[in-house]
């Protein structure tokens, strides 16, 4: 007999979600372009391949962490590539800003488009960053462990606040790391000719923060949770 939906294992239930969530975002967006003749805010598709990067990449860094240490050059490579990518799941937020430039048939149908396409990001970045802090769990105390997510969650804050303001990306840090490079240094030796990096760092620093202490704390709730019998 073929196994049901409500024995499978709850990460493959997780993951059919998240691959329903995103064709519902990208179905969301196909109607609106029949409604408004128009491919405005197509760059929401980009946005959401990106977010699903990170998630990519934690995955794979749980699979050599199976075998090798985190000292390895794969582990380390993997572990790059995931706080590379992981600001572009958050970042998504900032894209509300983009909802009033062009005259739309329905500005609350594309203000629920925007919250489908941004709230697959943001849980695609949770979850990664779950599956890594786990790993950090497993090999630090709990105070490291929390140390270490307080200091990525900086890392993506300032990064976002790159993305937004400065127009930069995480490919550029293959294809234009010098421009990166001094563009972080002067921010970093003159930043009180900066307020605004202080403003967008700290408020996603809030944000991000509080969304995954919710989602954490979530997760160990339905963990503790019994399964209901049938």
């Amino acid at each position: 007999m073929r196994q049901s939906s409500v024995h499978r294992h709850p990460r493959t239930q997780f993951l059919q979600m998240l691959l329903l969530s995103t064709a519902t975002s990208v179905a969301l967006f196909g109607v609106g372009v029949y409604r408004n003749h128009s491919w405005g805010f197509a760059y929401l598709i980009w946005n959401l391949f990106l977010a699903w990067l990170p998630l990519l990449f934690a995955g794979w860094l749980i699979y050599v962490l199976r075998r090798k240490l985190w000292s390895s050059w794969e582990a380390l490579v993997a572990s790059f590539l995931w706080l590379a990518f992981l600001p572009n799941s958050f970042y998504m937020v900032s894209d509300f800003i983009h909802l009033e430039e062009v005259k739309r048939v329905d500005i609350l149908y594309d203000a629920v488009m925007f919250t489908s396409f941004i709230s697959v990001g943001v849980v695609l970045g949770l979850t990664s960053l779950y599956l890594v802090h786990q790993q950090f769990r497993k090999r630090f105390s709990i105070r490291s462990s929390n140390a270490w997510l307080g200091f990525i969650f900086l890392l993506c804050s300032f990064a976002i606040y790159l993305g937004r303001d400065l127009r930069w990306n995480s490919w550029d840090i293959l294809t234009n790391p010098g421009g990166l490079v001094f563009d972080v240094s002067d921010r970093l030796l003159h930043p009180n000719a900066y307020p605004q990096m202080f403003v967008t760092t700290f408020t996603f620093l809030v944000l991000i923060s509080m969304m995954y202490g919710l989602a954490y704390k979530a997760a160990q709730l339905v963990m503790y949770e019994k399964p209901v019998k049938n």
